[in-house]
């Protein structure tokens, strides 16, 4: 049995508050911005991000984006999803910063039968992320193609 939920087990209005949280850490900063080529300054160098408004480095905002996500995979989509198919809506509204507890909470929006995929489905995800001080740092909506549950 899979800990995620079968397409056929969502339903609209469903929220999950993840009990799973992560602190970030510089390492993860530095780690994922050099995974992914991105040598933005503000993400890696400490000299220069303390010249700007923000005073020290920012979390990249693809990773708290992916850290979100992960976060809510355990309760809804571990060992059921096929693919995610796309995010939009995405919004950073505050900063992230080394230090800072994430948790995230998500929420059913829409579900229906995949038209390529007999038998599958499709369940789009409201996805936000909360620091410590319970201020929204990262809004996405999902769209993932799930499985449905096994018949016996």
């Amino acid at each position: 049995m899979m800990p995620g939920l079968w397409f056929d087990q969502f339903e609209i209005g469903q929220t999950f508050r993840h009990e799973i949280r992560r602190t970030v850490t510089d390492m993860d900063n530095m780690l994922f911005s050099s995974l992914t080529f991105n040598p933005a300054p503000i993400h890696i160098d400490h000299a220069y991000a303390a010249t700007t408004e923000f005073g020290r480095p920012l979390i990249n905002s693809l990773f708290t984006l992916g850290l979100v996500i992960g976060l809510s995979v355990q309760d809804t989509t571990f060992g059921t999803t096929v693919a995610n198919l796309g995010m939009s809506e995405t919004v950073f509204p505050a900063p992230v910063f080394a230090g800072d507890t994430i948790r995230a909470e998500t929420s059913v929006l829409a579900l229906r039968p995949s038209t390529s995929r007999p038998g599958q489905g499709i369940v789009t995800f409201a996805h936000t992320g909360f620091n410590q001080r319970d201020e929204p740092v990262c809004k996405t909506r999902r769209a993932a193609l799930m499985l449905p549950r096994p018949t016996p």
